[in-house]
């Protein structure tokens, strides 16, 4: 298991060696491995090669430090939305109308960052189902992707853990126990029932990938080397001897110059589910209808490139309570906040690390729900959970600015039916891509965020809950059906856990982008390892998926290379 660290001196952190602002203080251009995205899973990739000396690894991040970043650091500071764009953080970009949504259109974040993802999440650490894991295996035709295969790669990536409890949640258990069973370990792949959540919190402050699987003592190793604001364009260097399409290196901008990194052995591309898909097509790689209209010449036709992509719809509701240990005991005061935050700057410790969601109900809808007459049950297997509801200390979701305190429920369909893609528009590389997530274009979906919403007034109604509910922020029960489903597209957004824009699939299966060892399908020397090979969206939080795929990933290419 990685020592998680984060580097932090007061404010500002120490700088890290072999982290470099200027392309000129490289010592070359030339690696063994060019990864492409210093994110999530980018990193992880980066630190288990360089595990080798013999292998020498160029990191190109298009984003900036995660170093002193503040908003990063401070478990508490995320809820507020703080790195959530427009900022230098986020790569700021939108999503086109959302016909499910009422034709909304919806900023949509990537994190602009060393760590991505991992540095401005929400650190919940849900690794989903053995059904899900299972069901990878069996799309892909390789036992390596199933659960008892993976978990020992999800244990080299376990979080530091972090509870709290609250008596009225494990009450609410034992007066609803056939509703929100209590489940001791909500990671052990069988997570139906109500827990305590695990965070990537560390001694009161973020684990990212940039602040574990970079951390001091594995950024000082002479063959691994990370570039910031170094822009991919494109890969390049196309080479074809063999027979098998094939490229040699990764042409990137850094302020207004051009360069390019080549790799003799491998390049990795973790640039996200929608940075990845991006750089495959501007190189020639995806549908060629959409690539021939952009003008850009098809070097492989792989119409699967930026399809199939998945997010899980959320929705949330808030009820005003009469004690005041909810967030909005500092959100709603100047004073106490600057109290929380020194706290935190003198011990890590207080408010600022403490307020956040504790608990989380995994939930399946009824068996005998009228939606499946007419809908295929989308989940992996019976224990896998069709809802989330996380229980929050405070207003669930934004636009509550009244004052009081509150308890709230953040809901999420964890297996969505509706799917979207992420597609070009132009044929400059640095424009940004056309993200349609397709939400709520299911009725299935809909029906689940209705059904969650009970089961959130279902958690409120208890009787532990009566003498400390003073009433829902809105009234969902007495609207209509067709009310209800107007505030649900009018309200509801992504939980941005967008996966499946190059999705793993069997070797010998016509579809897909990548096969089940993360290698492009028809390219030799090129693979992608990110959320965007997860064929479909795990029922969970996609941080954990993400470093299990990236800790795979890596194991892959060391045995191909070793």
């Amino acid at each position: 298991m990685l020592t998680q660290v984060l580097v932090t001196a007061g404010y500002i952190a120490a700088c890290l060696c072999k982290v470099y602002d200027s392309v000129s203080d490289l010592p070359s251009l030339s690696f063994d491995f060019v990864i492409v995205g210093g994110g999530t899973a980018g990193n992880v990739v980066a630190n288990r090669l360089t595990e080798n000396s013999d292998f020498s690894v160029l990191v190109l991040e298009a984003g900036v430090s995660n170093e002193g970043v503040l908003d990063s650091m401070i478990p508490f500071w995320k809820f507020g939305g703080n790195l959530l764009g427009p900022t230098i953080y986020d790569w700021n970009y939108t999503t086109t109308p959302q016909a499910g949504l009422n034709d909304r259109v919806l900023d949509y974040s990537r994190a602009h960052m060393l760590g991505g993802c991992s540095s401005h999440n929400g650190m919940f650490y849900t690794r989903g189902t053995q059904d899900d894991f299972d069901r990878y295996a069996k799309l892909t035709g390789d036992p390596g992707w199933s659960w008892d295969a993976i978990l020992p790669y999800f244990l080299k990536a376990t979080p530091v853990i972090l509870f709290q409890l609250r008596n009225k949640v494990l009450q609410t258990t034992k007066e609803l126990p056939d509703v929100f069973p209590f489940n001791l370990d909500m990671n052990s792949g069988k997570p139906l029932g109500l827990g305590w959540l695990q965070y990537t919190i560390g001694h009161g402050r973020r684990s990212s990938s940039a602040t574990s699987y970079l951390a001091p003592e594995f950024i000082r190793r002479e063959n691994l080397h990370v570039l910031l604001h170094a822009q991919v364009a494109k890969l390049v260097d196309l080479r074809n001897a063999t027979g098998t399409l094939s490229f040699g290196g990764v042409q990137f901008l850094q302020g207004e110059s051009q360069f390019t990194a080549t790799a003799s052995k491998e390049i990795v591309l973790s640039a996200g589910t929608v940075g990845t898909p991006n750089i495959l097509m501007h190189s020639g790689i995806g549908d060629q209808s959409i690539l021939n209209a952009l003008g850009i010449r098809t070097l492989l036709h792989l119409p699967s490139v930026g399809q199939n992509v998945s997010d899980q719809p959320a929705f949330a509701a808030s009820w005003a309570v009469n004690f005041n240990q909810t967030m909005e005991l500092v959100t709603q005061n100047t004073t106490r906040f600057n109290e929380a935050f020194s706290e935190w700057n003198r011990s890590h410790t207080g408010p600022l690390v403490d307020f956040s969601p504790t608990y989380v109900a995994w939930l399946r809808l009824d068996a005998d729900s009228p939606i499946f007459e007419n809908h295929t049950d989308p989940s992996a297997g019976l224990d896998t959970p069709h809802i989330e509801l996380a229980i929050t200390p405070g207003v669930a979701g934004f636009g509550v600015s009244e004052p009081g305190h509150f308890v709230g429920a953040g809901m999420a369909l964890v297996t969505p039916i509706s799917r979207g893609s992420v597609k070009i528009n132009s044929s400059d590389p640095l424009a940004p891509p056309l993200i349609d997530i397709g939400m709520l274009t299911s009725n299935f979906d809909l029906f689940a965020l209705r059904e969650a919403l009970k089961r959130a007034q279902q958690f409120f109604d208890a009787p532990v809950w009566r003498d400390s509910i003073i009433g829902p922020v809105q009234d969902f029960k007495n609207i209509t059906s067709d009310a209800l489903d107007e505030i649900i597209r009018n309200t509801a957004g992504p939980s941005l856990h967008l996966v499946g824009s190059a999705g793993m699939s069997a070797r010998d299966a016509p579809y897909g982008v990548v096969d089940p060892d993360l290698r492009v399908k028809g390219v030799e020397g090129l693979r992608i390892v990110d959320a965007s090979v997860l064929p479909l969206v795990p029922s969970a939080h996609t941080q954990a998926a993400t470093y299990v795929v990236a800790e795979r990933g890596a194991d892959l290419i060391k045995q191909r290379w070793t």
